[in-house]
């Protein structure tokens, strides 16, 4: 093979990148349940007390957590014609939907084999959900060796991810009162049922339309010790393990306090005024409102009689603009990091997010349209950075395959996969135990203690992890021409290897 017919093959097509982008999609249906909406099934469907609930998430995020480096031991030791990694999504996709049920299914048991239920339901969907997801995210530095291709692949990516997040965040809540009629645990067990079947065919369709191009040396020895032992000596990934672990410790403790703060804090008679200008507080299932009206009262995104839902509309209607934005801010970042680079980008955008988060905590309960255009604010800012930082985990496998003549593409990702499924057990465990310091009490008038700890999760405390996140990209030492020049090298070490060996996955 030819330089010329290497480079050829790094790039990839628009169907290719649709299809592979599919793949987050259907992940994020799990993720950003687990990250809006799991404390909160735990403490007001299950019954569970919030420090139970956040102990709960810490154990199986933890044990996901634990579980990722294996996983990618065994992805990169994997050999199949269809690759190493990309099996994994098709092998998984099946249980992945039946876990999703289970672990959103509230059995009629007494509290401490209800406890029981939930931890085991939780730990083996967390294990799913890493056989899946450290394979298919270790696919970036795999399909392309374009650092360039790289993030627009990765923009691709994280386009399915906040449409499948606007879906999640809008849809979930209404669709749960709508199908469940008054009973949440059956309307949580039919909702989550509609998105398990979505997940598995997105996961087919990525299996199907993804190659595998970029392979180890075949002379590579395999080595867990070495591969383990240098990522100590590795000083972009140790940068990016810790960043992973602040930024997804913020990640999950806002996010999940985040319906705590429209269901409690926000002024619900202000709330309902907003609501009226976009249609949604006509009372739901009256007639004469037109076609329009009925859809949304379809969804459930209509307010009802009685008001009940007031929160749940609003924060749906802010999940699904804030995430309508974070799309739009996602279709630049590849031209921003082309200009600017991916470290300078993503330093500019967490520090303004910073600012923005952290300015929830000025806003009182009546200031609705200030807290829509306040985090409006925060998904435009944030959005580039989400491809980027996925983009720059592809660099630093490349960057390790340059210094130590070693590509541990599993390795890598599961290791920060690591970092991450981390970050969501710390910032879950605090979320619920933070409630639980603050008294919170579900289903109840909350006093002013608890609203003043709701108020600090959505706004300084997240915002305190977002400082870490800045910190590790200032010393993240891969510039970017020092990045095309790892491409460069790459590219001709490659050569040497590749000339003969057939591309994974085109059977």
């Amino acid at each position: 093979m030819d330089a010329r017919a290497l480079t050829a093959r790094t790039k990839l097509s628009i169907g290719e990148k649709i299809g592979y982008s599919c793949g987050d999609g259907a992940a994020n249906f799990v993720f950003m349940t687990m990250i809006l909406f799991q404390l909160n099934f735990y403490t007001d469907t299950l019954g569970l007390a919030a420090g139970i609930a956040g102990t709960l998430l810490l154990v199986g995020r933890f044990w996901d957590a634990f579980f990722d480096p294996m996983m990618g031991t065994i992805a990169d030791r994997t050999n199949t014609r269809w690759g190493k990694f990309r099996p994994w999504v098709l092998w998984t996709a099946l249980p992945w939907g039946v876990m999703m049920v289970l672990a959103y299914t509230s059995p009629g048991f007494a509290a401490p084999w209800k406890i029981a239920w939930a931890c085991l339901t939780n730990v083996a969907l967390m294990t799913l959900y890493s056989a899946n997801n450290t394979p298919y995210s270790a696919m970036t530095a795999v399909m392309t060796g374009d650092v360039n291709e790289r993030t627009s692949l990765s923009s691709y990516r994280f386009v399915a991810a906040m449409i499948a997040q606007l879906i999640v965040g809008g849809f979930t809540l209404p669709l749960v009162a709508k199908f469940g009629g008054g009973d949440t645990a059956r309307g949580w067990q039919m909702t989550m049922g509609l998105w398990a079947v979505v997940c598995v065919v997105l996961f087919v369709i990525t299996f199907a339309t993804t190659r595998e191009r970029i392979q180890p040396d075949p002379k590579q020895k395999t080595s867990p010790r070495e591969d383990f032992g240098n990522l100590l000596k590795n000083g972009p990934w140790i940068a990016m393990f810790i960043l992973t672990l602040a930024h997804f410790s913020m990640l999950a403790m806002r996010g999940g306090t985040v319906f705590y703060y429209f269901q409690y804090y926000v002024d619900r008679e202000k709330l309902y005024e907003f609501l009226q200008g976009f249609g949604l507080a006509g009372s739901a299932g009256a007639a004469g409102g037109g076609v329009w009206h009925s859809i949304l009262d379809t969804f459930g995104l209509i307010v009802d009689a009685g008001r009940t839902n007031v929160g749940s509309v609003g924060f749906s209607l802010l999940n699904m603009s804030s995430q309508f934005v974070t799309v739009i801010g996602v279709a630049f970042s590849t031209a921003l990091s082309i200009r600017f680079g991916k470290k300078a980008v993503a330093i500019t955008g967490f520090s303004l997010t910073t600012v923005f988060m952290a300015g929830f905590i000025l806003l009182p309960p009546g200031a609705v349209w200030a807290t829509f255009v306040m985090d409006w604010l925060r998904a435009l800012t944030y959005a580039p950075t989400i491809p980027l930082i996925w983009a720059i985990f592809a660099d630093v496998v490349d960057y390790a395959e340059w210094k130590f003549r070693r590509r541990t593409t599993g390795v890598i990702y599961a290791t920060i996969l690591f970092a991450l499924k981390t970050g969501l057990s710390l910032g879950g465990f605090l979320a619920g135990w933070l409630l639980s310091f603050y008294g919170y009490q579900a289903n109840a008038v909350q006093t002013v203690e608890s609203l003043t700890g709701i108020r600090m999760m959505v706004s300084i405390y997240p915002a305190l992890f977002l400082g870490v996140v800045i910190v590790c990209l200032v010393s993240y030492r891969i510039s970017k021409t020092m990045n095309l020049q790892i491409q460069d090298e790459l590219a001709e070490r490659r050569k040497l290897y590749m000339r003969d060996a057939p591309v994974a996955g085109t059977a």
